[in-house]
């Protein structure tokens, strides 16, 4: 099995970010064998106690000449001294060891993100608040968006939430009252709900009268926002370069619609023109309307003929001269 699957299968199976240290802690060994190396055997030997020469009496120092003395003394210190020499070079070799081993899983992690890149895959993997995450590709968003609504109901945030949490994060740490105080409203309740999210936290007190309490934005914020840092957030050149496309498009579309809306009043006027100078060319439609008109005027017409001649012959049977004669 290949290092790079070992790798490809720890990121995708965990939950937070994995890091290049824990990476390293993990895979040290079968790196160093990759680069033909071998792990230190002094992490396992005992160290070795440093050689102590034997106290003089006190009757041969006395004996013994300045000269001699002088020369005993580097003797004694050389021991410590090289010992303390040996354990810096340990770690100064640990040290190299340990970036080694990290470069090595850097152009592995490298290789690996390259061919989820390159392929036709859906996935790929993404630095992420210090480390490395499986995540869905952007152009499948809409579809991953789409099956996660039909069975989890995502985090929602309220239109004051969104912008609370849009200073803190472009002006952290900052305080409870200079977020109120860019928003124009009181933000003390807002603040609340995104500590009680984990998308806010306390960064200490501002030095201060009345000492407020400072807020940043959290690792889950960034884990909400596949940010790697704060600094992927958009700069406001970006934001004025959306704002003005979103404008154009908004202009674009207005100019279409007086363009669309005088195309049909200019046309409708010339219908009525055409229809004023030529009678004669009126549409099929408006003289079925006539025609329907006039059957229905007619129609009347003769109802009401028919019902005047019944009436009479109805008043001879009824009339009460008529009635009383033999």
């Amino acid at each position: 099995m290949s290092l790079k699957a070992k790798l490809e299968a720890v990121v995708y199976a965990a939950e937070e970010p994995v890091t290049l240290a824990q990476l390293a802690g993990i895979f040290a060994e079968e790196v160093l064998q990759e680069l033909g190396e071998q792990a230190p055997a002094s992490e396992s030997a005992p160290e070795s106690a440093p050689d102590v020469a034997p106290e003089l009496a006190p009757d041969v120092i006395e004996a013994s000449s300045p000269d001699v003395i002088e020369a005993e003394q580097p003797a004694l210190e050389a021991g410590p001294a090289e010992v303390e020499s040996g354990e810096a070079g340990e770690k100064k070799l640990a040290r190299q060891r340990d970036r080694r081993v990290r470069q090595f899983l850097q152009q592995v992690l490298d290789e690996l993100i390259a061919d989820y890149a390159n392929s036709e895959r859906g996935m790929e993997i993404r630095e992420i608040a210090g480390g490395y995450r499986m995540a869905t590709k952007p152009e499948y968003h809409d579809a991953v968006r789409g099956f996660v609504k039909s069975f989890k109901p995502p985090m929602k945030l309220s239109l004051q939430a969104l912008e609370t949490l849009a200073v803190i994060a472009y002006k952290q740490p900052v305080t409870a009252p200079e977020v109120s105080e860019i928003r124009g409203v009181d933000s003390g309740g807002v603040l609340g709900g995104l500590v009680s999210r984990k998308l806010i936290t306390t960064a200490g007190r501002k030095p201060v009268i009345g000492r407020p309490i400072l807020y940043k934005t959290t690792k889950e914020f960034l884990l909400r926002f596949g940010l790697k840092d704060v600094n992927d957030l958009p700069s406001m050149e970006e934001f004025e370069k959306m704002a003005g496309e979103l404008a154009e498009s908004e202009a674009e579309g207005e100019a279409q619609d007086v363009v669309n809306l005088a195309s049909d009043q200019a046309s409708s006027a010339a219908t009525e023109s055409v229809a004023e100078a030529h009678p004669e060319f009126q549409t099929t439609e408006e003289h079925a309307t006539e025609e329907q008109a006039q059957g229905e005027h007619v129609t009347e017409e003769q109802a009401s003929e028919q019902q005047a001649s019944e009436v009479p012959e109805s008043q001879e049977l009824t009339s009460p001269g008529v009635e009383g004669k033999p």
